[in-house]
C-alpha cells in the first residue's frame, strides 16, 4: 500500500510539475499586458474618419451604394415640386444619401411613397447617411 501511494504522490508532483512548465513556456513569449510595446514596433493605424459624398447647398444627393459610392442621383430644391412623390429611375435604389435642401427629406422604401414599406425623415440642416436602414426608391421635401 505504501508503494501506491507513493507512487501516486510522485506522478501528482511530476504531473503538476509538467503543467507549470508548461504554463511558463506557453507566456514566457506573450507580452505582458502592463508592458510597453518594443521601441521599434510601429504606431497603431489611426482610424480615419468616413469620406462623405459630395453634396453642394440645397441638394438632395442619393448613392447607389453605401458609403456614398456608385452612380449618385442629385435634386436641386428649385427643380423639385414640394411634397410630391419623386420616384428614382425605374429599376435604381440607393443605398446612401445626404439631405442639404434645408427643409425635411422623407425617404421611402417604395417607388410609389406608399407609407406600407420603410420610411424615414432627415432633417435638411445637413444630414448625410452612409448606409440607409433599406434601398430607397423615392422621396418626399417637405415644407419647414
Amino acid at each position: 500500500m505504501r508503494t501506491t501511494t507513493r507512487t501516486r504522490t510522485v506522478l501528482t508532483t511530476a504531473t503538476l510539475a509538467a503543467a507549470a512548465l508548461a504554463a511558463v513556456l506557453l507566456t514566457a513569449g506573450a507580452p505582458r499586458a502592463d508592458a510597453a510595446p518594443p521601441a521599434d514596433a510601429a504606431p497603431p493605424a489611426a482610424a480615419s474618419p468616413p469620406s462623405l459624398g459630395t453634396c453642394g447647398t440645397g441638394q438632395l444627393c442619393l448613392w447607389q451604394k453605401e458609403g456614398f459610392r456608385g452612380k449618385r442621383y442629385t435634386h436641386e430644391l428649385a427643380d423639385t415640386d414640394i411634397e410630391s412623390c419623386i420616384a428614382l429611375p425605374a429599376g435604381t435604389s440607393a443605398a446612401a444619401l445626404a439631405n442639404r435642401t434645408g427643409r425635411p427629406v422623407t425617404t421611402y422604401q417604395s417607388a410609389t411613397c406608399a407609407e406600407t414599406g420603410e420610411f424615414e425623415t432627415y432633417p435638411g440642416s445637413g444630414t448625410w447617411v452612409p448606409r440607409s436602414p433599406y434601398q430607397v426608391r423615392a422621396f418626399k421635401i417637405w415644407e419647414n
